[in-house]
């Protein structure tokens, strides 16, 4: 029996290539397989082969989507796969993206069944899994030895053409869809007994778990705004021109502190969004409409506030995972309360 024939996708980290500096290259297939491919290769075993690796730059794919597609769909089809790999993305934002993008059009474009493997809060398992199958994994890179070889068993199972068993047996990540089993028990007893467990302080598994939401108390308003220290927070992406500190368009993976002291207001010659996920052009035109430093200013000299802080925080709000997120928020506000603010004005877009 001939080995199914499998292209590989992953980024430039991954491939070898480089960092952050090298997430611009372009759709390109390696001439050689890069280890994390040569490994994946290994725990296929006798049944699967990686026949190519596909390699694009988060960076490129993100920011230029309809044209990175095409590129990278062309350069599967190139070697007539059978079955497709993407990833593992972990927690990396614009990775998961691409990997759940690739997956997605493999599947709907060329009829050919993928996969691919992400940490449960990167922002590509909310945007696609409802679509794919996604492997669960750890958060980063140092789980690489338990990824794989779920990956790849998780593979050989779907080339086999096997019946997928519930998410937590097989490993991949709920898809909330719902099927009808038959079971021993019937539902009212299996409901009596786990409100029993729960009465007595026992741990007990939902048969349908519910989202867990973050619940944060309003803080005391302001006592006295017209002496209150007012800072700006955004994840609406307005930077200095020329974004120096190259935050990402989409899937942030760091945030800015940049001075507004001495403005008045800002303006497309001085500043501009770096934000993928909306129409730049109006904020660009007047980047006052993300940050209001312009009606701020003109609060603080007319007294209606005590004074503007002469930072403002910024990132991108487009598929940024939550636990950057919060690791972000947690250091500006740290930040904050170390330059006496008294309140903050958060935007979006």
């Amino acid at each position: 029996m001939a080995k199914a024939r499998v292209v590989h996708y992953i980024n430039q980290f991954f491939a070898g290539i480089g960092g952050e500096e090298k997430a611009d290259i372009k759709p390109q297939v390696l001439s050689d397989l890069p280890p994390i491919s040569v490994q994946l290769n290994k725990l296929l075993g006798e049944d699967a082969e990686i026949v190519s690796c596909v390699v694009c730059g988060d960076s490129y794919f993100n920011e230029n989507l309809d044209q990175a597609k095409t590129e990278v769909l062309a350069l599967i089809k190139t070697t007539n796969p059978e079955f497709v790999i993407a990833g593992p993305a972990f927690n990396a934002g614009r990775y998961g993206m691409a990997c759940g993008t690739v997956v997605q059009m493999v599947e709907k474009e060329l009829s050919i069944k993928a996969i691919t493997a992400m940490y449960e809060e990167n922002p590509g398992v909310d945007v696609f899994k409802k679509d794919i199958l996604i492997v669960r994994t750890s958060d980063s890179a140092a789980g690489m030895r338990k990824a794989l070889p779920a990956v790849a068993k998780f593979a050989l199972k779907c080339i086999a053409g096997e019946t997928l068993l519930e998410p937590d047996v097989e490993g991949y990540i709920p898809r909330g869809l719902r099927v009808n089993a038959f079971t021993e028990e019937r539902g009212s007893m299996r409901a009596v007994r786990m409100l029993v467990q729960k009465l007595k302080g026992e741990t007990f598994k939902t048969e349908y778990p519910m989202p867990a939401f973050d619940r944060v108390p309003a803080n005391p308003a302001v006592a006295d705004i017209t002496k209150a220290k007012i800072a700006i927070v955004t994840s609406g992406g307005i930077v200095p021109k020329h974004n120096p500190d190259r935050i990402e368009s989409s899937s942030a993976s760091k945030y800015g502190k940049y001075s507004i002291a001495g403005f008045d207001a800002i303006s497309e010659a001085d500043h501009e969004t770096a934000h993928g996920g909306y129409d730049p052009v109006y904020a660009n035109l007047d980047p006052n409409r993300v940050i209001p430093v312009d009606v701020l200013r003109d609060m603080e000299k007319s007294g209606e506030i005590g004074s503007l802080f002469d930072y403002f925080y910024t990132t991108v709000g487009n598929g940024t995972s939550v636990a950057n997120s919060v690791k972000y928020a947690a250091e500006i506000a740290k930040d904050l309360l170390a330059n006496n603010v008294d309140a903050v004005i958060l935007t979006s877009t």
